[in-house]
């Protein structure tokens, strides 16, 4: 989910109209600029062009924001559901959002997707949500799957952060959705063993992909962008799945490859196609949160400890999205955002976007008896299921290969 997570199907649509991380990973640099021309609109986070994420950017901001206990401005949020289309779907980002969606309005699963998850956590936004959930279910594909735009062929970060979609809204984990991805689980003993693919090649071969295993870890599991630890042990190494593996085998050989991934410099690297290898904030934040999913906590520990030494200059840079990714890796190891190694993500984020309402009722009173100042920050008891995909803003909106 990768603060431009969005990427990589992001990056794939930025190519055919445009984009970075619904399933994208990116760094700063493949931030959008900030356009001189345009104003933008007062309820949205972030101050760059939202042309590719600005649906994305905004839901994540406001899941996260609910996660810390913090009451989003209400503007910030009628700005989210005044993207909707009537038929529920959403894009990227609709420069007049009182003019009906004609057939040329690219939307897509992943910003629908990641609006359903943020709606649904705030609450009383239950006709937006069933219009977008009945219009998620008609774009699914024969396979089980989901992709990125109403029929592409279905990949893994597309079809978890609509499963995400679907168990935070109060739905069972999709069985056959969770079948297709164990299908795209690379074999062990081969490259890259353990971890999902994006989608087979053409001749059905399956490569390796971090980004598309942080999410697919976390779809398999029923679960969103907001998590807690799981109870599983430590994946130590990849394991054979056999003719019907549950879910928990292959999010385990997915947490498995990531922790291996992340184990000698404690990041991912960034995979974007022609770009140099670089530190992939995004999808190690991304990888955090799948592995803690899975409950290799102790696997997670190194990446979000090299997280803390270094992503405040990434997020700061990338905007809401960062923020927002490394937030919600924070809650999954049960650590505090508004001490990430000397930054206050809570207060970083706000400063992204319209200022918040509140913290929720009693939690500025239990902060004051314990500290003596500004919002408390409580980790979560409940658990917020939702997907993510590889994109390219700075959130999960994953790439396309």
């Amino acid at each position: 989910m990768t603060v431009l997570r969005r990427s990589a199907a992001v990056l794939a649509a930025a190519a055919v109209i445009g984009a970075a991380t619904p399933a994208v990973t990116a760094t700063a640099a493949d931030s959008p600029s900030p356009s001189a021309s345009a104003v933008l609109p007062s309820g949205l986070f972030g101050r760059t062009d939202p042309q590719y994420d600005g649906v994305w950017r905004q839901s994540l901001a406001l899941l996260a924001q609910h996660t810390v206990g913090v009451t989003p401005a209400a503007k910030a949020v009628d700005w989210l559901t005044g993207q909707q289309c009537a038929n529920g779907a959403y894009a990227a980002f609709r420069a007049q959002p009182d003019a009906a969606c004609g057939a040329k309005v690219p939307v897509d699963t992943n910003s629908t997707a990641a609006a359903v998850q943020a709606l649904t956590a705030l609450g009383g936004h239950d006709d937006a949500v069933g219009k977008a959930l009945t219009w998620l279910k008609a774009q699914r594909n024969k396979d089980g799957g989901w992709g990125y735009t109403p029929g592409s062929p279905s990949d893994t970060n597309s079809t978890a952060v609509v499963t995400g979609a679907l168990t935070a809204a109060g739905e069972s984990p999709d069985k056959t959705a969770g079948d297709l991805l164990a299908t795209w689980s690379v074999p062990c003993g081969t490259d890259g063993g353990g971890a999902l693919a994006y989608q087979p090649d053409k001749k059905g071969g399956l490569a390796a992909n971090a980004d598309a295993t942080a999410a697919g870890v976390l779809g398999v599991l029923g679960k969103g962008f907001v998590t807690t630890a799981g109870k599983a042990a430590d994946a130590p190494a990849c394991a054979g799945l056999g003719d019907s593996p549950a879910p928990a085998d292959v999010a385990r050989n997915g947490a498995a490859y990531l922790a291996q991934a992340t184990h000698a410099k404690g990041y991912l690297l960034s995979a974007l196609a022609g770009a140099t290898a670089q530190p992939d904030y995004g999808n190690t934040a991304d990888a955090v949160v799948a592995m803690a999913a899975q409950g290799s906590t102790g696997s997670a520990q190194r990446p979000y400890a090299w997280l803390e030494a270094h992503a405040a200059p990434w997020a700061k840079q990338s905007g809401p999205a960062a923020y927002a990714e490394l937030i919600f890796a924070a809650h999954a190891m049960g650590a505090d955002p508004r001490d990430f190694g000397g930054t206050d993500l809570v207060a970083a984020l706000a400063a992204t976007g319209p200022a918040p309402a509140a913290a929720r009722t009693g939690e500025k009173a239990e902060k004051k008896k314990s500290s003596g100042a500004g919002l408390w920050w409580i980790v979560g008891t409940g658990l917020v299921a939702g997907a993510g995909i590889g994109f390219l803003l700075s959130g999960r909106r994953k790439r396309r290969p």
